[in-house]
């Protein structure tokens, strides 16, 4: 029984299904074009990476090729490290048997008489801050690792897992660095290597990365080898998070639909907690009183509101309000904000529509875009320009004493794609200062209609804009509008499979877009409507 370090970050009933030989012909999901897409573009950064730091070491740059059968990639990296080659590209480690590990990293560094990993990862792996040990990209070792004034670690589990995974490998191999445990990331920027110190108390409770992972390593091995041998299962189905891309969904969802377990309403600690105290089902859930003393500690949401949403559920309602009075922040002037990005390669679209009262700037839709490929410095221009706009729209309402308000659904992709245009594109014509950024996305002008539906409404089958703004009578023009197609759409618009442009597709995506801010709109003057009171209410289930 061999894992890799996946299965530590993987649903605990996902490790079962993967190694249970009874579950080999259950329905699966085939790898959507989205997944697709981060693959290749992943892989096609560790290339990247590797041929940089390849062209600056040339004399002690190994690799080793990902081609060969991994027995072959095994001896040739240990080989390699048994030699005390500088860095090598691509090794696959010799597996564990006794600990149950295999796996390798995409670096591997020599650090005194020994090694340490390094992965490429394509995200961000630092913040502005202070605190984070990093070496430039030129010496991409521990040995050059300083306390930067700069940045601080994003505390990504995945990567330290993976870190850690391997570390465990090295050392069983007798080739692990010695001293405290370490490994280093290499992020999206590419500017650095970001170090984690793997034995520090930085996880809660207290313990360790490496502690961590050995928990949760020795839980997943255990789940495995109790499915493969057909052992009572250690693992059964619960809706998680990772529910909404995992390949056994198929297979999964029916049956939880089915059982009408709790993880369908509730999720986390909350399910635990519910189901070691006898409450299992929706509908034992739905029974209790909700005014009465939880049967288990609740930390997710209020006890109330659990028994509220299990009862929606029950009656399959969108909707169901907390409130017998809707509030939604209204203004005099508004502006529906909505940005579209690809991946994380860029924001390539800001659309806005304008409503309310006459401020001398025509109302209706506008988008400000860029159809070269993200990333590309013309995402300077087209952010320029937004930010402009909306600068010129806040200052006339002001000017005629009118109030402002600016709207978007889940802020957390507006407000990162604003910050980070600000700080990539610096000192370019009408690009605002982070400072400015910071303060109007702080400021009671900007309202994110995602956390006024959370705090009005209970949603029982998830608050995403396409399941709520149907409940308000709007419909997008296209069928097929959603974010995932929208990213296929402006692959094709922009041409970036090395075909031409479509101009088709970018006409779709302006209508797509455009109905996206006419659907918050539309949201937001339902819920300021008596129309909304046609909505129950949770205390009258």
């Amino acid at each position: 029984m061999l894992l890799d370090a996946a299965v530590v970050t993987q649903c605990r009933r996902r490790v079962h299904l993967e190694h249970d030989p009874t579950a080999l012909d259950a329905p699966r999901a085939a790898l959507d074009a989205s997944a697709q897409r981060r693959i290749a573009a992943a892989a096609a950064h560790r290339r990247g990476v590797a041929d940089r730091l390849a062209r600056q070491y040339p004399a002690d740059w190994a690799e080793i090729s990902p081609d060969l059968p991994a027995d072959q990639r095994c001896v040739a990296t240990l080989a390699l490290l048994r030699q005390g080659a500088p860095f090598v590209w691509g090794g696959l480690l010799p597996a564990d048997p006794l600990g149950g590990r295999r796996g390798g990293a995409e670096l591997l560094v020599r650090h005194g008489s020994g090694y340490l990993p390094v992965i490429v990862v394509r995200h961000k792996v630092t913040d502005p801050g202070r605190g984070a040990r990093t070496s430039p990209l030129s010496w991409p070792v521990l040995a050059a690792a300083r306390t930067d004034p700069q940045r601080k670690l994003r505390p990504h589990s995945r990567d330290q897992m993976r870190l850690a995974h391997t570390l465990r490998l090295l050392q069983a191999a007798g080739l692990a660095a010695r001293g405290r445990a370490a490994g280093g990331v290499i992020g999206l920027e590419a500017d650095v290597v970001a170090w984690y110190d793997l034995g520090a108390p930085t996880w809660s409770g207290g313990h360790s990365a490496m502690a961590e992972y050995d928990t949760r390593f020795a839980d997943r091995l255990a789940i495995a080898h109790a499915a493969a041998t057909g052992g009572q299962p250690l693992a059964l189905p619960s809706r998680v998070t990772e529910c909404r891309s995992c390949p056994w969904w198929p297979t999964c969802g029916p049956a939880l639909r089915a059982s009408r377990d709790v993880s369908m309403v509730l999720r986390g600690e909350d399910t635990v907690a519910l189901r070691a105290a006898g409450v299992c089902t929706v509908d034992a859930l739905a029974a209790l009183d909700p005014a009465g003393s939880p049967p288990a500690p609740m930390t997710g949401m209020s006890f109330r509101d659990a028994v509220w949403l299990a009862r929606a559920w029950q009656r399959d309602l969108t909707l169901v309000r907390r409130n017998r009075r809707i509030t939604v922040p209204r203004a005099e002037v508004e502006v529906d904000v909505d940005m579209e990005s690809f991946d994380e390669d860029g924001a390539y679209l800001w659309g806005c529509l304008l409503s309310g009262s006459d401020i001398g700037v025509p109302h209706g839709y506008r988008a400000f875009v860029t159809w070269e490929p993200v990333p590309t410095p013309d995402e300077a221009r087209s952010f320029a320009a937004f930010w402009g706009w909306l600068t010129d729209v806040r200052a006339r309402a002001a000017a005629r004493g009118l109030s402002f308000a600016a709207y978007c659904y889940n802020e957390q992709a507006e407000n990162r794609w604003m910050l980070s245009s600000a700080e990539r594109f610096a000192g370019a014509p009408g690009i605002p200062t982070t400072t400015a950024v910071q303060e109007f996305i702080c400021s009671g002008q900007w309202v994110d209609l995602y956390g006024v539906v959370g705090a009005e409404f209970l949603c029982a089958h998830g608050k995403g804009l396409k399941t709520i703004a149907p409940a308000a009578g709007f419909a997008w023009h296209d069928p097929e509008a959603s974010g995932e197609n929208s990213m296929r759409w402006y692959a094709d618009a922009v041409g970036r499979c090395g075909a031409e442009p479509d101009l088709a597709q970018r006409a779709r995506l302006l209508t797509y877009n455009a109905d996206d801010v006419r659907a918050t709109r539309a949201l937001r003057r339902w819920m300021s409507s008596e129309r909304v009171n046609e909505v129950p209410y949770a205390d009258d289930l």
